[in-house]
């Protein structure tokens, strides 16, 4: 039976056994108030693990002693900008609890890439804008309950402006650049290019230049790669190849006690100059620390000099013009040599062109009377317009044995007809020469592709290739200038469209080919209402006939062959040395320096080459010409590399701040910007803020007329459109004879051109490029010295390390007596930012 009286007890164990004294909850919140600022900024870490997350998430906040109250956030910015500088932004967080992130996100105004993003200072470069604008950025902060705050940070940005101190004129043996910037030396003649390779004597006991880098330092670019491997990435701003020019060689320094004396070079000797002349390909790359050097054993360095196999392609391939003992078929080549500027492809090669060519040429006494009786008159008058007297050949060369009997390295110098051979040029050199003054594409991404000359664009004194702006469907341009006084503009149009996704092709001299072997070659007529034309340079067009009174053309291979003649047979402008051409990377205008040109004289000035006046800074002494130079532009019409019309005027004159403001210096120059004779020139790239809305124009110089008060420069400027000024009215004064010019002028630089750069002793400033992002710009520092002789320099530059320091300073003291060598420099911000931005 059951027992209904019965009671049974539960137990549930919440029975008080536990003896220590350690402190309950309520004194935990108790001491959390009594340490309140301790606390502050997060929650202990040790009550944290105690009472673990979820637990502090269901437990009464007073309870488990942690505030559920969120953050309290701000922030901050560097303050207002314009495009291109380091903004950094500032987040400063207020809790009881432990913050366990936060993080910057954009969330108005152009996209910018954040560094740094999830820290409290973050940082980013302001994007070119082409009016005011704000950037708006939200800083977050989330604590360990889960609880998060935002602030909002607006960045007032507005457009890219010069953002440096002009530098001053220096007669100084180093280099002089603004404040807020440093330059260091990364690529000097004779540095070695295999881990083989001895390091540099500079003492002229030096050999293997084909393993080493050359002479004159020149045109410039560079080629991104990825981060690792030898894959392109186009836009890697920290690891790439540099590929440069090597125009020509300051020859004393070269040999141990200058160059040997005597009726006859030795062989020796001669092979160094060669070598030393051509292009380098070299890997250079940036430390974590910001400081470049380049890469001694990599795979891909690479020296092409007068002695590398080249191929020829377009219209003259095969061509009897170019029919040697060496290519009887005249397909083939060796080398290239006086490799002044250059142009960066679209698709990623390197172009390289050949200026002053003919000087390196033998053509002994009587050679025009053999040439003309065996060939005919035209060959000795297409000889003679391009400068290929009689005479020794630069460096008497050719008096040299060959290093390899029976090789033909140094004998293709000498022109000079060997009466026993064939007509036609198959047994000797006399057309070599032909195969000199051309375009020549490399691909640097690959060491063991042949170079290619491109005959489409024209055999002249090439002194560079700017290609115009690439659009999908619309058939590139590319800009080039003929260096010597009097000679023409061109241009070549492709005859294909350009299509987006050949930027990217591996095949890179194919692509080359596409464009560049079929087009049309063009050149320039400038006229004085402020308009011009293209006139096409083709056989059958235009009076390029084999009936035109100047010359007898017999096919397009004539024509491209001797593009001189055929631009004086159709009345181009005969222009002040064209030198570099650029192409404003936001508007299309194509820029083109000239030089000078001390045959321009008061009879023959032209709207489009208007100055020629007495300056009395040469040598001391009252010369006549346009000695410091101009800078022209024009723009196409309809803003289409197709066109063949354009407007145009002059951007600036190059003169001494004091000469004549009225007849001289139209520009208006002062001491913050004036400059003699304008040379390499080069826009902003189009992946940073130097080259968009309002790109920045690098204008380098190599100067004999106002060396006395200053070296060799390198200016940054804004500049306007064609048509932003108006007309002058100058007069020119010669010794004998005056007379007047209207031209077309742009409006005054002003503040919106500034000196960057002054170079040391003696030298030229020439070659320009800057890695994608605009925080590194890679100059060349070409002939310091070059009046100088072995025992006595007049440049020690550039700087050796310093004790303990694989870093070359380009700015510091130099050391007495060191041999100067021409030399790569690279220039960075401190900050940072864009460069000249």
């Amino acid at each position: 039976m059951a027992n209904n009286d019965l009671i049974i007890d539960y137990d549930d164990g919440d029975i008080e056994t536990n003896p220590s004294t350690g402190p309950s909850l309520q004194d935990l919140v108790d001491q959390r108030y009594s340490r309140r600022q301790a606390l502050r900024g997060g929650a202990s870490t040790a009550a944290v693990a105690v009472f673990g997350g979820s637990l502090l998430a269901a437990c009464d906040d007073k309870v488990q002693g942690i505030d559920n109250t969120p953050p309290v956030v701000g922030g901050t910015s560097s303050g207002a900008t314009s495009g291109g500088r380091v903004v950094t932004l500032t987040g400063t967080v207020t809790d009881d609890n432990a913050i366990v992130s936060q993080a910057f996100t954009q969330v108005a105004g152009p996209t910018v890439a954040l560094s740094n993003a999830n820290t409290g200072a973050a940082t980013f470069i302001a994007p070119a804008v082409s009016t005011n604008t704000n950037l708006v950025f939200r800083y977050a902060a989330t604590d360990v309950k889960g609880a998060t705050s935002t602030t909002d940070i607006t960045v007032a940005v507005a457009p890219p402006t010069l953002g440096f101190t002009a530098v001053g004129r220096s007669l100084a043996d180093t280099v002089v650049i603004p404040t807020g910037y440093t330059a260091s030396v990364i690529y000097r003649l004779g540095d070695p290019l295999s881990s083989a390779t001895p390091a540099f004597a500079n003492d002229g006991t030096d050999t293997g230049y084909s393993n080493r880098a050359g002479d004159h330092h020149d045109g410039m670019s560079y080629f991104g790669l990825a981060a690792s491997g030898n894959t392109r990435d186009a836009n890697n701003s920290t690891r790439g190849l540099l590929v440069m020019n090597h125009e020509n060689i300051s020859e004393q320094y070269l040999h141990v006690a200058g160059v040997t004396a005597g009726a006859t070079r030795v062989t020796s000797e001669v092979v160094k100059e060669m070598e030393c002349h051509g292009v380098s390909v070299v890997e250079v790359t940036r430390a974590s620390n910001g400081s470049w050097s380049y890469v001694q054993n990599s795979s891909f360095n690479r020296r092409i000099t007068p002695y590398t196999p080249t191929a020829f392609s377009g219209p003259v391939k095969g061509s009897p013009l170019l029919f040697t003992a060496y290519s009887p078929d005249g397909t083939t080549g060796r080398g290239t040599i006086n490799n002044c500027a250059n142009g960066h492809m679209p698709w990623g090669t390197y172009m390289t062109c050949e200026e002053n060519w003919a000087g390196y040429y033998r053509r002994d006494a009587g050679d025009n009377a053999v040439r003309t009786a065996l060939i005919g008159a035209k060959s000795t008058q297409a000889f003679t317009r391009y400068g290929l007297s009689q005479r020794t050949g630069n460096y008497a060369w050719t008096t040299a044995a060959e290093a390899t009997p029976g090789a033909t390295l140094i004998r293709k110098f000498n022109a000079t007809i060997d009466q026993t051979q064939p007509v036609n040029g198959t047994g000797d050199f006399r057309n070599e020469p032909n195969q000199y003054g051309w375009c020549v594409e490399i691909d640097p991404y690959d060491p063991a592709s042949t170079p290619r000359k491109r005959t489409a664009l024209g055999r002249m004194n090439h002194e560079g290739c700017c290609p115009g702006r690439a659009i999908a469907g619309v058939r590139p341009a590319f800009y080039m200038g003929d260096d010597a006084q009097n000679e023409y503009i061109y241009k070549f149009v492709s005859n294909t469209p350009w299509v987006a996704a050949d930027a990217t092709a591996s095949d890179r001299l194919a692509i080359g080919d596409k464009y560049l072997d079929n087009g049309t070659l063009y050149v320039a007529k400038f006229n004085a209402d402020g308009s011009g034309e293209w006139i096409a340079l083709v056989f059958g067009q235009n009076g390029l006939t084999a009936t035109n009174a100047l010359y007898p053309f017999a096919d397009q291979a004539d024509v491209l062959t001797h593009c001189r003649l055929a631009g004086d047979a159709v009345g181009a402008t005969r222009m002040d040395r064209p030198e570099w051409t650029a192409v404003n990377p936001a508007t299309g205008e194509m820029y083109c320096t000239l030089t000078n040109n001390s045959s321009r004289a008061p009879g023959n000035v032209d709207a489009a080459n208007p100055r020629s006046y007495i300056d009395p800074r040469i040598n001391g002494t009252r010369s006549t010409g346009n000695a410091n130079g101009h800078i022209v532009r024009l723009r196409e019409a309809g803003d289409t590399t197709e066109a063949t019309r354009f407007t145009w005027d002059v951007y600036a004159f190059g003169a001494g701040a004091d000469l004549d403001p009225t007849n001289i210096n139209l520009s208006g120059l002062d001491a913050t910007n004036d400059f003699s004779s304008p040379d390499g020139l080069w826009f902003g790239s189009p992946t940073n803020a130097s080259g968009q809305v309002t790109p920045v124009l690098w204008i380098q110089t190599d100067d004999g007329a106002y060396t006395d008060v200053t070296n060799c420069m390198m200016l940054a400027a804004m500049p306007g459109s064609v048509g932003d000024g108006g007309t002058r009215t100058i007069t020119n004064t010669g010794v004998s004879a005056t007379s007047t010019a209207t031209t077309r002028i742009g409006k005054a630089p002003g503040t919106a051109l500034r000196r960057f750069l002054v170079g040391p002793v003696q030298c030229e400033i020439t070659g320009i490029e800057s890695t994608p992002d605009g925080r590194s710009l890679f100059v060349n520092i070409q002939h310091p010295g070059e009046g100088g002789t072995f025992s006595a320099p007049t440049s020690n530059w550039p700087p050796l390390p310093a004790s303990g320091s694989t870093t070359i300073s380009a700015t510091a003291t130099v050391t007495a007596g060191t041999r100067p060598r021409s030399a790569t420099i690279v220039i960075t911000r401190t900050d940072g930012g864009v460069v000249a931005l």
